[in-house]
């Protein structure tokens, strides 16, 4: 296990569209033990994409079960995932490991409904909404070579500087 160096923007890199898994073995689940562990290292790291640690396939990982009053179905590993059908959209704020010091709105559809492949290579399909929804459609992006960045509602005015919360007596 170890702890994966995050790309940042504005590095090039992750602009890239990654490529299709097309084995699943020791060497993928090795990964994506690895991916976990530095999304779990991460201040409040619900999702990360492979794209993101210099890997250009398509592997992510999303796990809300951490968050209150969010519906989740746990951990997902989501390997070739693909959004088959959405509905709705809605407006919320994200943020980004690979952009850390800003969050921005942005419009992402309510629900959706998707197929992908676990680290295993079973295929399976899911559908999901809220925050659940919106956090896979995020690194969904990364795998397409888009940021939040990419989605703002306004980049004058739905851009924010990250608040930095500091322990009390330091």
């Amino acid at each position: 296990m170890a702890l994966l160096e995050i790309i940042r923007y504005p590095d090039e890199r992750l602009r890239q569209a990654s490529v299709p898994v097309e084995q699943f073995d020791e060497a993928l689940r090795a990964f994506l033990v690895d991916l976990e562990e530095t999304m779990r290292a991460g201040p409040g790291g619900v999702g990360i994409a492979a794209p993101q640690v210099g890997r250009f396939q398509r592997i992510a990982i999303v796990d809300v079960s951490g968050r209150k009053k969010c519906r989740s179905h746990g951990r997902l590993i989501l390997v070739n995932p693909e959004i088959v059908e959405w509905e709705g959209l809605a407006v919320g704020r994200e943020g980004c490991m690979s952009v850390p010091d800003y969050t921005g709105n942005v419009v992402r559809a309510e629900r959706i409904r998707l197929t992908a492949f676990d680290g295993e290579g079973e295929p399976f399909e899911l559908e999901t909404e809220g925050f659940e929804a919106r956090a896979i459609q995020h690194e969904i992006d990364h795998l397409d070579g888009l940021l939040f960045l990419d989605r703002l509602v306004s980049r004058r005015n739905d851009l924010f500087p990250r608040k930095v919360y500091r322990k009390k007596g330091g």
